[in-house]
């Protein structure tokens, strides 16, 4: 009996754990942590059920129910999230052995400089994403007429933020990082992100027992909680079994014993 009562204990524990397990799935991995809290921020702010976990290489993941997953990922694409990864300079030049040629590192530093003022920009209040396009002269001193510096930035802007404001700003900011560039030789187109109107879309709530949880949900705790309540049931009736076995037994030797 102690045997039957250990191999239970094992069973209960197993389908309680496999029960209870949420069906999370990830997100997205390789996360820093100040990007994992503001997407952690933007889904529990929008009513989505999220965590976030640490990976074995120290970066974070964020995860969410499987259920809820499409609905995550257009909550944080509005938000402008994930954010853009950007290359600095140190990683655009880092060293690789190599004799590098006039034009590659020509190449190089145009592509360092879209790449720092596109963070830069996409820093802004209200900017969800940038990109900076910069054209530099070429350093042919035969030529006569050199053309000057330019550059293009596309921004995708929040429609709540005001974008006539922040245009001259944005001009002004390319301008100054670049050498020889002046105000008029930058350009900025600016897109309003598409944002869905939210009202109307909010997940429907079910009871249960007392408890508000989605409605899709609502099958899966009856489900839970009978399968609980019928291992409950089912150990319960195993205890009182062995309650009443002993209880003979007892009996029975202390007949026995009598003179």
């Amino acid at each position: 009996m102690p045997r039957r009562c250990r191999v239970l204990r094992l069973l209960i524990v197993a389908t309680l754990a496999s029960l209870l397990q949420a069906c999370d799935i990830d997100l997205y991995t390789n996360l820093g942590e100040r990007e994992a809290n503001a997407m952690l921020a933007v889904l529990l702010r929008d009513g989505i059920p999220a965590s976030r976990k640490v990976q074995d290489n120290g970066q974070l993941k964020v995860m969410v129910d499987e259920k809820r997953f499409a609905q995550a990922m257009a909550a944080l694409d509005d938000a402008g999230l994930p954010g853009q990864s950007f290359s600095n300079m140190g990683e655009v030049f880092k060293g690789n052995g190599l004799v590098s040629s006039p034009v590659q590192e020509r190449a190089q530093m145009v592509y360092a400089l879209s790449e720092e003022l596109s963070h830069t920009v996409s820093q802004i209040d209200g900017i969800l994403s940038a990109r900076v396009h910069v054209v530099l002269p070429d350093n042919d001193l035969l030529k006569r007429v050199i053309s000057p510096s330019s550059a293009s930035v596309l921004v995708r802007f929040d429609p709540r933020t005001d974008i006539n404001v922040l245009i001259p700003q944005i001009k002004t900011l390319v301008a100054n990082g670049i050498s020889g560039l002046g105000y008029d030789g930058v350009s900025v187109t600016a897109i309003k992100a598409v944002i869905p109107d939210k009202a109307g879309t909010q997940p429907q709530l079910g009871s249960f027992l007392g408890l508000w949880m989605l409605e899709g949900d609502v099958p899966a705790a009856r489900w839970l909680f009978g399968t609980l309540l019928l291992i409950v049931l089912v150990f319960a009736g195993l205890l009182t079994r062995q309650f009443w076995h002993r209880r003979r037994v007892e009996t029975t030797y202390a007949l026995s014993d009598a003179p």
